[in-house]
């Protein structure tokens, strides 16, 4: 897939920028409210997005009809410089959107990104109870490596996390 560009069906994939930050706050905000993907609760605004913006970490959005639907973004793993070369990841889609294709498309945007940005893994954190997401990372090549019980509490409640890599 191209770095700039993708089409699948009538998806389109670009690298994100501050522009999208309006859009990816409202995206993110849904998955935080659906309670089903992250350990965050404070919806996000444009501002908070405007920080993933440090050059070095790819994000990729997926649009349709030129709507932005979804994303997928990169973010710091560990600060020791043994591992410059792995990267967090997170895939968000829209609420309507959901079921598509487009977590698909963008994940696979963002991996190739991520690739050609120097990064050789991708690792993330997901709700074991989240089985749409574990199948879209099946699928697009993350295996599943561990997991860690009583990760995190959310709204109170001890919840664990399956552990996902994919190497690029």
């Amino acid at each position: 897939m191209s770095l700039s560009s993708t089409t699948r069906l009538d998806l389109t994939t670009r690298p994100a920028g501050t522009v999208d930050a309006e859009d990816l706050a409202r995206i993110y905000t849904q998955g935080i409210e659906d309670r089903t993907s992250t350990f965050e609760t404070r919806p996000r605004t444009a501002e908070d997005i405007l920080t993933w913006f440090d050059g070095q970490h790819p994000i990729q959005v997926a649009e349709r009809g030129g709507q932005l639907i979804a994303f997928a973004s990169t973010s710091s793993y560990r600060a020791r410089e043994c591992y410059a070369g792995i990267a967090e990841f997170s895939v968000y889609v829209e609420r309507q959107a959901r079921g598509t294709g487009a977590g698909r498309v963008v994940l696979l945007s963002l991996s190739e990104a991520a690739r050609t940005a120097g990064y050789w893994k991708l690792l993330s954190r997901v709700f074991p109870e989240n089985t749409a997401s574990l199948k879209l990372l099946g699928g697009c090549g993350f295996r599943e490596v561990g997991r860690y019980e009583k990760h995190g509490q959310l709204d109170g409640v001890w919840r664990d996390a399956v552990i996902v890599e994919r190497l690029l």
